[in-house]
């Protein structure tokens, strides 16, 4: 039987995962169709994909290069628009299926929220969504009976290993880690180390703040974050290993004391094509894993006294409430100013801790409360950087835009 072509809205495709997405939708073309495309500031490359992909329409955040892209595409029968909140109306076209949300950071909440009340599935490759309204996100899904897919290489694993075990309780999860580019280096080492250097990922491909992410071992913080909400699980269900190799993506350990992990080469095409094709698995060229290439695959305990944003996130997680759109905020400022070479690479840590004990505390936050505690931590962030050193001040509508996909 032939599945139904799906009808997919790519938020954020000018980025990382938004483009190996159009890499995975090119090769599958009988599958998959591209109803919407979306970029923040990339205006030549949406361009050049809307006229390869034939969107139904297409949106470029920066209102500034709406003309570009309208005049270039006039031709082509493609509707544009312009702004965030053109953004969050595409998504609830009668004609998508499924919203891969690959805006990084803070940003690409309000469009997943705006998708799931529109009842679109989820391919979910922006984790913050999680991190920062977990709680909101997960109710509204399940409210509007709405299927969340992980894109992101852990939690894909973690889900692929669940398959045919809905019925078996998790014991545990294992969440695997390359330790980035900087595993074993001791604080001395970090002290000094250049923006040039965090952004070498050892494995793996991605934008600039997510490699940032993973040299810190943030990207493992918010990774356990999103993990609680996506599989229903307490912190301390909840394990970080580090695994150099990347080739064992997670593992779920049952209550049996049997594990299931699940392997390949680290290669982000797998997951993107797992969460927009489940509950099928199509063929794929991707390269395959060869044993003997791996003769050992190790694995370490991450050092968070190094490292301490791994602990923030566990912290934030147990803390509950906003505590995680806090650590989220005061994460995407700091990266932001690292990346400007306006703070060192441990002060990010250091930003974020402070942050977490100046911000105020919600319980049981509501929408706005997200809204505005994400605001109260930038300002608080850019104050603390104010004194760590002068003038590093990152404006809060900055630091987001500077989160969006590198292209």
């Amino acid at each position: 039987m032939i599945a139904k072509q799906k009808h997919i809205a790519i938020l954020g495709s000018t980025g990382s995962i938004g483009t190996q997405a159009l890499e995975v939708i090119r090769s599958h073309p009988e599958s998959f169709s591209v109803e919407v495309l979306t970029a923040n500031g990339n205006a030549d490359l949406l361009i050049k994909q809307a006229i390869e992909f034939k969107p139904n329409c297409v949106v470029i955040a920066d209102e500034k290069k709406y003309k570009r892209v309208k005049d270039a595409l006039d031709k082509y029968d493609i509707k544009v628009f312009a702004g965030n909140k053109s953004i969050e109306q595409v998504v609830q076209m009668e004609t998508v299926d499924t919203v891969l949300t690959a805006i990084v950071g803070y940003a690409g909440l309000a469009s997943t929220i705006s998708a799931i009340k529109a009842k679109k599935q989820i391919a979910l490759a922006n984790k913050e969504t999680l991190v920062v309204a977990g709680e909101l996100v997960a109710a509204l899904a399940k409210e509007n009976g709405v299927n969340i897919y992980p894109v992101d290489s852990e939690h894909s694993a973690i889900f692929q290993c669940m398959a045919g075990e809905w019925n078996n309780p998790i014991e545990k999860i294992y969440l695997t880690a390359s330790g980035g580019p900087f595993r074993g280096k001791d604080k001395k080492f970090l002290t000094s180390v250049k923006k040039e250097q965090a952004l070498k990922h050892p494995n793996w491909e991605m934008g600039a703040k997510i490699t940032i992410d993973s040299a810190t071992l943030m990207n493992k913080g918010l990774e356990v974050i999103e993990a609680k909400w996506l599989f229903h699980l307490k912190a301390e269900q909840i394990e970080v290993i580090v695994h150099p190799q990347s080739i064992i993506h997670s593992i779920v350990q049952f209550k049996d004391g049997s594990m299931k992990a699940q392997m390949g080469l680290p290669d982000m095409r797998l997951p993107i094509q797992y969460a927009l094709s489940f509950p099928n698995r199509l063929p794929s060229t991707f390269p395959r894993f060869d044993f003997l290439n791996f003769p050992n695959l190790t694995f370490e305990k991450p050092d968070t006294e190094t490292f301490r944003c791994l602990s923030l996130g566990f912290e934030a997680m147990k803390k509950g409430g906003n505590a995680a759109c806090v650590l989220n905020a005061a994460n995407e400022v700091a990266v932001s100013a690292f990346l400007s070479e306006k703070i060192s690479f441990l002060k990010i840590a250091e930003v974020i801790e402070k942050t977490l004990e100046k911000a105020s505390f919600v319980k049981k936050p509501s929408y706005e409360d997200y809204v505005n505690s994400d605001s109260e931590a930038r300002i608080i962030a850019n104050e603390i950087m104010d004194n760590i050193m002068p003038i590093t001040r990152i404006d809060a509508n900055d630091a987001k835009n500077n989160i969006m996909p590198i292209t």
